[in-house]
């Protein structure tokens, strides 16, 4: 795990800096979707409710479309997700435990799994490894954004 402005951001995930979101690659095309610490922070740093759409399950979204929706007393808007593909499952735990999005964003916290289907015409839009990781840290510096 890498700290990077006070965030912790591991260099093993792909991370679609734009909305703050990472990637896990879980076998296959098959990937977990979750929220960065940024993007915690960006939403005020509590959770009131994260809403999957119950619709898109079994559907294909198109990459930078939503998957969920977030609600904090701060911010309202969608979770997207950083590659084409099919919605295979949601994680149920949220809907009774919003802030594990932030509290434990690379474990219990992932928001949505889901079946790539343009994953080599997608993923060098992904930022990953040291390499991402060092142009991750560049944007969130532009934008004056850290976890600390």
């Amino acid at each position: 795990m890498s700290l990077i402005r006070g965030c912790n951001l591991p260099e093993d995930l792909f991370y679609y800096p734009e909305k703050h979101i990472w990637l896990k690659p879980l076998g296959g095309n098959l990937f977990r979707i979750g929220l960065t610490p940024i993007a915690g922070r960006l939403t005020g740093g509590k959770l009131n409710a994260v809403t999957l759409r119950a619709k898109n399950i079994g559907t294909e979204i198109q990459q930078g479309k939503s998957v969920a929706t977030m609600e904090s007393g701060k911010y309202v808007g969608p979770i997207p997700t950083p590659v084409t593909g099919i919605v295979k499952r949601g994680n149920e735990k949220l809907s009774t435990e919003p802030n594990l999005v932030i509290t434990d964003p690379y474990g219990e916290g992932w928001v949505v799994e889901i079946e790539a289907t343009k994953w080599e015409e997608e993923k060098s839009a992904l930022l990953t490894g040291a390499e991402g990781l060092a142009e991750y840290e560049k944007k969130l510096a532009a934008a004056g954004l850290s976890c600390g």
